[in-house]
């Protein structure tokens, strides 16, 4: 990617790599950049969508009509940085009004030399990206603007999001505590594959001494801090990539220590278990996706950012090498399963981010079934 200072009424184009194009103006960083293309439904939490690691490598599309009202504060982030390689906008903020805020969207993109569009018509690229399926694409400002036919050969070069190992490049390179609220009860190894700040926050809500450990931890590093439980957080890529995670995972389930992973940490429990993921055509991203909770029989709405999903069977129990296993949570707008259970041992793990930042806090008690099942386990 490469960007100039900001230039808010620059012409811009996004080029998508089967062809289409969308004109409309820079916003944030004028220069180039590129990405998958993918949409988000959330009317609000954009900070959190712009800092959320899973969406390394995306140009993100906001299917709300106005953005950036609220401006940008330093509380709300949910990393140390914006990842979204892009950002697309219809109507983007002329002054945010928010009390909190301490500066605009559009400032914070062009100090972080993020490259944007706006103006365009979200609504009819979110309804071609539904029909075509996410792909790579590109957005183009100021003196990276070239004929459409040099614009498309470039996007089209690009790497694909099938096959690409991106935990490494967003997890932390180095382990950190986040310590307890008030008494501690249990201690956590979180294994970083693009963990959200208010993840270990929730947990030690709940008296949880945090351990985030990187990527790269081995089992000998989980074991060292001596766990009550292990923690998959979620990241972005396709998990068909994740050896090394798919092997620490293996290994917890081996000790038959309380798991618990989401998102990613959900797919690789999957694989852990001998069920396959798969791409889908387009995804979940928001933070209003429907979710029924088969265990008890709730439906919730929850916050989503996911373009793999694990291939389980939804009408049966499944046989795995750790005994059995059935979906627990399934998405009611396309059956997509939403979250994996052990049957015969303490671990679980759903698809989408019970911490909710942002988003709807209809899946906090998977927090609570987490301290349960390492209460069960400690008694």
């Amino acid at each position: 990617m490469t960007t100039s200072t900001r230039g808010a009424q620059a012409p811009a184009v996004l080029v998508l790599e089967d062809g289409r194009t969308f004109s409309g103006r820079a916003y944030g960083a004028v220069g180039e950049t590129f990405g998958e293309a993918v949409f988000s439904t959330g009317m609000t939490g954009y900070q959190e969508t712009l800092t959320d690691p899973s969406y390394d490598r995306q140009i993100v599309v906001a299917t709300a009509p106005q953005i950036g009202n609220t401006g940008w504060n330093d509380e709300d982030d949910e990393s140390s940085r914006i990842w979204v390689s892009g950002y697309v906008v219809r109507d983007p903020a002329r002054i945010p009004s928010n009390w909190r805020a301490t500066r605009s969207l559009d400032a914070e993109l062009v100090a972080q030399g993020v490259v944007g569009i706006s103006g365009i018509d979200t609504r009819a690229l979110t309804r071609h990206l539904r029909e075509r399926g996410s792909m790579r694409a590109g957005v183009f400002s100021g003196e990276a603007l070239a004929p459409e036919a040099e614009l498309l050969a470039r996007v089209q070069a690009q790497p694909h999001m099938k096959g690409a190992s991106l935990y490494e490049e967003v997890a932390t390179k180095e382990p950190y505590v986040v310590p307890a609220i008030g008494e501690k009860k249990f201690t956590v190894a979180a294994i970083d594959l693009g963990i959200k700040g208010m993840t270990p926050h929730r947990m030690a809500e709940r008296g949880i001494e945090v351990h985030v450990l990187p990527a790269t931890a081995s089992v000998e590093d989980v074991y060292a801090v001596a766990p009550d439980g292990v923690f998959f957080s979620n990241g972005p890529g396709d998990p068909a990539t994740a050896e090394g995670p798919v092997a620490l995972m293996t290994a917890v389930l081996e000790r038959k220590t309380p798991l618990f992973g989401i998102c990613f940490g959900n797919q690789i429990l999957g694989r852990a278990l001998g069920f396959g993921t798969y791409k889908l055509k387009y995804g979940h991203r928001g933070i209003n996706q429907p979710v029924q909770d088969r265990t008890t029989g709730k439906v919730e709405v929850t916050a989503h950012n996911h373009g793999f999903a694990v291939d389980a069977p939804l009408d049966k129990v499944s046989e795995t090498p750790f005994g059995r296993a059935e979906v627990s949570h399934v998405c009611l707008n396309d059956n997509v399963v939403e979250g994996l259970q052990l049957l015969d041992q303490p671990g679980f793990s759903v698809q989408y981010h019970p911490e909710a930042a942002a988003g709807p806090h209809d899946a906090a008690y998977l927090f609570d079934r987490f301290v349960t099942l390492m209460e069960a386990e400690r008694a």
